[in-house]
């Protein structure tokens, strides 16, 4: 079980880094206090959920001697967890204008303290967690999309495929195109199975349909560049945040071309590790 421990400065990006984390796996608590953390630990071990990747959220607000903490890690390393600290700091000034923009109150800005103070005071009390941090990220100069990569690349055990799911939906023009659709994709130009007697009364899961669409070399060359495009594509998504695709691939009726197109789709991406669904939207419409 790997228990990562993630701290720092308040406004430096810990939430966002919750929501990226658990994108990628891990399940999350936030504000969790320090001498909870081995109780916590345990329940999650004991889980027939069987939790493999844990991230706890300790902060100033819940007011711990965080010199505890270490000792807890020490004892649940003993046990077989994996722990880890994550450590997000900013400059001083950087803080104070986040706070301006968003008009919230630091946890420690209380009784007219004022927000510079309050910064001060919590840097006091969080240097020695900074000081014994395993990965540490000053996100002074780095945005949203640049810290959700730098966080990827750190813990993704994929690189972030399986953080994104890629819906392929097919579907037929004449009964209208999917609104959901952030890609769509017209493949009326392929010969159409439709017109052969007995492959009309089929559809592109079919192995004589998809045979007869892929016997051309303008079927074979598309569905190559489109899944070219969607893996330089889908990295790209994913570092600015995405965690939803939908692919959508027609043709007249909805039934051959665009089946037949999807499944090959499908198969690839899937082959190649991605997080990969497919629906096939007019295949019981005539």
């Amino acid at each position: 079980m790997d228990c990562l421990i993630v701290s720092g400065m308040s406004g430096a990006g810990k939430s966002l880094t919750a929501n990226v984390l658990e994108d990628i796996g891990y399940y999350c608590v936030d504000n969790m206090p320090v001498r909870l953390i081995p109780g916590f630990v345990e329940l999650f071990m004991d889980s027939s959920a069987k939790y493999k990747r844990v991230a706890l959220i300790v902060d100033v607000r819940s007011e711990d001697d965080f010199q505890r903490l270490f000792p807890i890690m020490d004892n649940l390393r003993l046990i077989g967890v994996r722990c880890n600290i994550l450590y997000l700091d900013c400059s001083n000034e950087k803080l104070v204008n986040r706070y301006k923009e968003t008009r919230r109150r630091h946890p420690l800005d209380t009784y007219g303290k004022g927000i510079v103070e309050a910064i001060a005071e919590e840097r006091r009390m969080l240097e020695i967690v900074k000081e014994r941090a395993d990965y540490l990220i000053d996100t002074t100069v780095l945005s949203s999309a640049g810290l959700r990569t730098h966080l990827i690349n750190l813990f993704s055990e994929d690189g972030g495929k399986k953080m994104m799911v890629i819906s392929i939906n097919t579907f037929g023009f004449k009964h209208g195109i999917p609104h959901e659709s952030d890609m769509v994709f017209d493949v009326r130009f392929l010969q159409n199975p439709y017109y052969v007697p007995e492959l009309r009364n089929k559809n592109g899961r079919d192995k004589e349909v998809f045979d007869y669409v892929f016997n051309t070399p303008a079927a074979n060359i598309f569905a190559g560049k489109l899944h070219d495009m969607l893996e330089f594509l889908i990295p790209l998504y994913i570092r600015e945040g995405r965690t939803s695709l939908v692919v959508s691939v027609g043709c007249t009726g909805g039934h051959h071309r665009s089946v037949a197109i999807a499944e090959k789709l499908y198969a690839d991406l899937l082959e190649k590790g991605h997080n990969v669904i497919i629906r096939h939207r007019d295949l019981d419409k005539s």
